[in-house]
Parts: structure tokens; C-alpha cells; sequence
């Protein structure tokens, strides 16, 4: 199976190397409008101090251009694109707070900022289905909130259970009001937004879990990626043992997406500098492809939508 990635792209990137000398990625994910357009969230100092710069840039057939930067006076950890306007972005930041972009505002500022988590946003993500218009944010201060961006700058409602930092929080991409958040307490949680309830909470790995992704073809169907260096595929039906545990990374794994092509392929992204693609339908040899390209951390990582197989990669 033919897979492409930006690495082409990334070899005539040093225009944005020059801007941003100092920036280091945190997550990127590909416009759903647009498919040659991406938005990085960057942070100074590996997120530890400085500030942050979101990034919206072009895949040109010459390389990646700069269409416009937005700085914030903390790191940024994450973006998601606005579902129903494509100029719209989320970020969110180590100071607590989540920032609303507008590309097509002249003024440099966020549209509007939300702050009611008191330490880092390190998840954002804007829900998919027709049905609401809704945003979920998980923080290192162990809560999720969930948030209507046309009602003003208050969460709708705080959802607690995890024991440790949550650092990924994900919309089912098939059910309204449902999401789900993967924690350093080691857990797995799908919650209910209707009833502020969590539905079910799998003891999914030993480790703490940087990363969930649900599958876009199955809603019962989840994704775990964790410090213990393995993925594990989930039946939410049935969540004994995990339909699938794929191993091969060496160091911890931090991030991990179903493909939107293929019901059964995935990607994840590593401390161990590569990329790896994965189809848990096979039991045999699961492994697609390992892509060793890189010579730093490798944290961001987005399907496009619209070009099947091309993977998008950010860099710390």
C-alpha cells in the first residue's frame, strides 16, 4: 500500500524555519475544507516556558508556505479545525485557557478566549456530527469540559473521574454528545455529554495513554497509544482483552489516528523518531510501513481527509 507523507514538502521548508527558529510542534492537524491547508500548534522551550505560535500554512507544489501566524503568550499543545467554517480554529494553551482564531480577521488577536481550566490545555477537538456545534477540551488539571462557542465564553459542563492528566480527548465521529478521553491514570473513559456521565472506563494499558482515536467506520471501534510503547485496538462491546495489540515502537507512543480511507488501518507517531502504519486486521504482520525520517521527536500527526494516504507530521 502506497503511502505519502509532506517529507517532500518538508525538504524546502526552511522559509518557515527562518521565521520560526525557535518553534516546536506540538500537534498539526489538515484543514477539512482545504486540503493543501494545515495548522500547527507550536510552543518556545519544548512547552516548558516562552510562548506559543499557531501556524496556518499551504502545501504548495515548491514546499510549505506561510499563510498566516497568530502568537500567544503561552505554549500552544493543540489545534482543531471549526467544523463549519473554514476559517475558524482552536487552540489550546498551557496557561488553561483555549483560543479562538479567525484567519480572515485582519487584527492579531484571538476572536475570543476561554479560561476555566487552571493548568494545561493539552486537548482540543470540535465535534463532527450535524447534530451540535460543540468543542471538548482535556487538561493536566484531570477534567474535560465541553463547550458551545456561540454561547459565550463558559463551559456547558465539567466532566471529572480521571486520577491523572488527561491528554487526549476525541469526539465520536458517530454519536452526538459522545467522547472519548485517554489519561496518564492509565484509563480509557467514554462519556455521555447529556447526563455529565461516564459511560465506560477501560483499564486500557499499564502506562499512561498519550492518545485515543476512534475509528471512522465503526463507532464501537477505539484506538489507545501509550507510554508502554504499544497500541491497543478496542471493541467497546467488549472490552476484557483489546481486539488488537500492536507492538513496534520503542519508545513511548504519542500520537495515534485511524486512517479515513481504510476501516482498518492506523498510524502512530513516537518519542522514537518515526511514524509507523499499521492495519490491526492482520495478525500476522500487522506492520505496514515504518517511516524513519526523522531525527527529533515526531508529536503531530493528521490523515488529509481529502488526498487519501497522505499523512501530515510536526516535529518537536
Amino acid at each position: 500500500q502506497s503511502h505519502s507523507t509532506n517529507e517532500e514538502l518538508a525538504k524546502n521548508h526552511s522559509p518557515i524555519r527562518r521565521l520560526f527558529p525557535a518553534r516546536h510542534g506540538y500537534a498539526v492537524e489538515i484543514s477539512p475544507f482545504i486540503p493543501t491547508r494545515l495548522a500547527c500548534a507550536t510552543s518556545q522551550y519544548y512547552g516548558i516556558a516562552g510562548c506559543g505560535t499557531l501556524l496556518v500554512l499551504e502545501q504548495t507544489e515548491t514546499g510549505i508556505a506561510l499563510v498566516k501566524s497568530f502568537d500567544w503568550n503561552d505554549g500552544l499543545f493543540d489545534v482543531t479545525w471549526s467544523e463549519s467554517n473554514e476559517h475558524i480554529l482552536l487552540t489550546g494553551g498551557g496557561d488553561g485557557s483555549l483560543q479562538v482564531w479567525d484567519t480572515a480577521n485582519p487584527q492579531p488577536g484571538p476572536l475570543q478566549v476561554l479560561k476555566e481550566h487552571t493548568q494545561e490545555v493539552y486537548s482540543v477537538d470540535w465535534s463532527q456530527t450535524r447534530e451540535e456545534n460543540l468543542v471538548v477540551s482535556g487538561s493536566w488539571d484531570r477534567t474535560a469540559k465541553v463547550w458551545d462557542l456561540s454561547r459565550g465564553g463558559q463551559s456547558l459542563c465539567t466532566l471529572q473521574g480521571h486520577e491523572g492528566v488527561i491528554y487526549s480527548t476525541l469526539w465520536s465521529p458517530h454519536i452526538p454528545g459522545c467522547f472519548a478521553s485517554a489519561s496518564g491514570d492509565g484509563t480509557l473513559r467514554v462519556w455521555d455529554v447529556k447526563t455529565g456521565r461516564c459511560r465506560l472506563a477501560i483499564p486500557a494499558h499499564k502506562a499512561e495513554i498519550l492518545s485515543c482515536d476512534w475509528c471512522k467506520y465503526d463507532q464501537n471501534v477505539i484506538v489507545t497509544g501509550a507510554v508502554d510503547c504499544s497500541l491497543c485496538v478496542w471493541d467497546l462491546r467488549n472490552v476484557r482483552q483489546p481486539l488488537s495489540r500492536l507492538r513496534g515502537h520503542s519508545y513511548a507512543i504519542r500520537r495515534v489516528k485511524f486512517s479515513p480511507f481504510n476501516q482498518t488501518v492506523l498510524a502512530s507517531c513516537s518519542y522514537d523518531f518515526t511514524v509507523r502504519l499499521w492495519d490491526y486486521s492482520r495478525t500476522e504482520q500487522p506492520l505496514l510501513e515504518t517511516l524513519e525520517h526523522h531525527s527529533e521527536f515526531v508529536c503531530g500527526l493528521d490523515f488529509n481527509l481529502q488526498i487519501p494516504n497522505q499523512v501530515c507530521l510536526t516535529i518537536v
